[in-house]
């Protein structure tokens, strides 16, 4: 199967798309590469050393003998984008090229226009392309759970049953999301929904928890093909930036009183729940949601696990709560389903603490490359 990765140079995209070139997918990445230059912009650099993706697709091929197409270039732009799609021809589009931070879309309001546009438009430029070219490929796209926000009612899979006046009807399950990037993600999810029902279209909605790790097993093969590792307040995931910080001596910065739970998983996960959507797609004019996550957590249950990891190996480890840059409850009812990625095979790997100790060693290993000033939070949501 010919598998096209929009995104595919970064955190998630590479993982995946050396996953499904090791399994015999004949994989292409079209990148715009702009990860890179807003790393440039904020004057940050992941924890590990990332290589130029000409050459860390080349050591891949070296590796394994398998080629993956690269295409270099923005989804936003129409022409460009139809152009790739009829040059490669997908049966599956994974899409991953989206500007992933909530902080980064809360500095201002360029940043809230260019999350939103780059997000909203590239999305709705593939459903256009797939209509046009590609109306049998299957389009797996990369949600969030925080669409959902945080109800007072367990959240369904995408969807929920309600009675209403001695009605009873199956809608989609309503959205309360907390950023202006999650506002996108909402957008996307309602084009794409709309997309299936007009023109037939198949397509997935993998509504993801924050991901965790670096290795997958085809990124530990070679360091050239080592996986970022954010740990600024931008880009910086509550587990990875906790285990930086226990690593560097830095008090681990839990935002409020840290009740906020979310959904988690390892990004060995992330990549597996890809192969299983794309092996078993949704049908024609389906658009069907899976929340990808395999464990709940509180941000102040992550800062413990972390700090108890980190003594055990004589690391000296505080938590500090800070003061909350973001307007979110910080104790909530959560409970979400996530059983139709189970049903369909994966076998999730749990945090353990084998699995905290070696993200530990790996945060120690390249933690001379950390700069302290960019681990505190500097973007508010607040109006001043």
């Amino acid at each position: 199967m010919k598998v096209l990765v929009i995104g595919g140079d970064g955190y998630c995209g590479w993982a995946t798309a050396l996953h499904l070139s090791s399994r015999g997918y004949d994989v292409g990445i079209l990148d715009n590469l702009i990860r890179r230059h807003w790393d440039a912009q904020l004057g940050v650099e992941t924890l590990t050393p990332i290589s130029p993706i000409h050459q860390r697709i080349e050591r891949w091929n070296n590796l394994s003998g398998k080629a993956v197409d690269l295409y270099v270039g923005d989804i936003t732009d129409y022409a460009f984008l139809s152009k790739t799609l009829r040059e490669f021809e997908p049966e599956a589009i994974v899409h991953f090229g989206e500007q992933r931070s909530a902080p980064f879309s809360m500095i201002d309001r360029e940043h809230a226009v260019m999350t939103q546009v780059n997000n909203v438009v590239g999305t709705l430029n593939i459903l256009y392309a797939m209509k046009e070219d590609f109306p049998d490929c299957h389009l797996v796209k990369l949600g969030t759970m925080g669409e959902y926000g945080t109800p007072n009612i367990d959240i369904e899979e995408g969807y929920i049953t309600i009675e209403h006046n001695g009605r009873k009807d199956t809608l989609p399950y309503p959205k309360q999301p907390g950023s202006f990037y999650h506002l996108s993600k909402v957008h996307d999810s309602h084009n794409i929904h709309f997309a299936c029902k007009i023109w037939g279209l198949r397509a997935t909605d993998l509504n993801q928890g924050v991901v965790y790790g670096v290795l997958t097993e085809e990124t530990g093969i070679d360091e050239l093909l080592i996986n970022r590792l954010d740990y600024d307040g931008v880009f910086g995931t509550a587990l990875n930036r906790f285990c930086i910080q226990a690593a560097i001596g830095h008090p681990l910065t839990v935002y409020g009183k840290g009740g906020q739970t979310r959904g988690f998983l390892d990004i060995r996960d992330t990549v597996r729940c890809i192969e299983l959507a794309i092996t078993n797609p949704a049908d024609a004019g389906q658009f069907r949601v899976f929340n990808q996550f395999t464990e709940l957590f509180s941000v102040y249950d992550l800062a413990l696990k972390v700090k108890n990891a980190a003594i055990a190996m004589g690391l000296d480890v505080e938590i500090n709560h800070l003061e909350n840059p973001r307007v979110e409850l910080e104790q909530h009812y959560f409970n979400a389903k996530n059983t139709k990625l189970l049903d369909l095979g994966l076998q999730p790997h749990y945090l353990s603490d084998s699995l905290l100790d070696s993200l530990l060693n790996f945060a120690i290993k390249y933690k001379g490359r950390v700069d302290e000033k960019h681990i505190l939070p500097k973007v508010s949501w607040r109006r001043s």
